[in-house]
This record gives structure tokens, sequence and C-alpha cells, in this order.
């Protein structure tokens, strides 16, 4: 969000003169824009970048016709899901939380699954977009976030089990 001082602005706006005081559950869940904002920070750097799945039974990929056996190991790249341009009607490389609102609001189920998808997804999910959202609301609270500038924040990412950024550089400035 370092990056995007008009989403900052949003979310201020939409946080209202709730400024500085603890929010409620209630007003939590009524914040929709940071709802937007949290689902493109998950589809943009998704918390883990791949999911292994095990074939329960002999079939083929319907594009390729590549045959499946029971007991192949699959890896599904949740990255490139999020970045597949096939998925996005707006430019998936681009940080946009209104993609959530207008046109893409009805993506494929399976174009983000920050959390995997199916009856295998993680359980924890809900208490982890809820503790997102209480902690970025608290920050968006009190502080603002500016970009630390091209020598510091000059991107990439480390693509492992997780995502991790390269370089990252942040100002804060308390308001």
């Amino acid at each position: 969000m370092s990056k995007n001082p008009r989403v900052q602005a949003k979310i201020k706006t939409e946080l209202g003169d709730n400024k500085h005081q603890r929010l409620s559950i209630e007003q939590l869940d009524s914040l929709d824009y940071l709802n937007c904002v949290l689902e493109e920070v998950l589809r943009f750097a998704p918390p883990a970048s791949f999911a292994v799945r095990n074939v329960i039974t002999n079939d083929r990929l319907p594009a390729s016709g590549a045959q499946l056996y029971k007991g192949d190991e699959l890896m599904v790249n949740i990255y490139n899901l999020t970045r597949d341009k096939r998925y996005w009607k707006i430019d998936p490389d681009l940080f946009y939380p209104e993609r959530f609102q207008g046109e893409d609001k009805d993506h494929h189920p399976y174009a983000l699954i920050p959390f995997g998808g199916g009856h295998r997804q993680c359980i924890g999910q809900d208490l982890a977009r809820f503790e997102l959202k209480a902690i970025a609301a608290g920050l968006m609270q009190h502080v603002t976030f500016g970009d630390g500038g091209p020598e510091v924040n000059a991107g990439g990412h480390s693509q492992k089990f997780t995502i991790c950024p390269n370089n990252v550089g942040v100002t804060i400035t308390f308001d």
C-alpha cells in the first residue's frame, strides 16, 4: 500500500470519524473498501506460492489431454493464477482494489485461492482474514505509509513455499 497513496486515502475516508478509537467487530465488518484492498493484497502477494494435491482417480486434463494417474501429485501455482489474464478483466499486474467492486468482482472462483480451495482450504482463513483486517484498519487509523524510494524499494520477490519480497522500504508518518 505504500506505493498507493490513493488507496490509503480511500481507506482513511472509509474509516471516517473512527480515526482514533478501537473498532467493534460490526464496524470492521462494514469496511467494504478495506475488504477489497485486502483481497487485492492477497491476490498480489498470496501467502503461499503453490499448493500440492494428489490425484484420486485416473483422468485427463481437458485443455492439453495430458494423462493423470491416481496417486500423481499436482502442483498448483497460486501466484500464476492471480496473474493469468484469462481470469481477470482488469490488468492483473496492476494493484487495483476496485476490481473487487466492479468488473472482476465475479472472477473465476479458483483464480484467487490464497488459502487453497475446495474442501482442503485452510481452516484458519477466516481468522487470518479477520486479523489482517483488524491490524490494517488499526494501522491506517494512526499512520500513513510512503514509498521508500527506488534505492531501497527495488521490488522483486523470491518464490519458495511463501512469496517473500526481496527489497522493501517504506516510510511511516504518524497522523
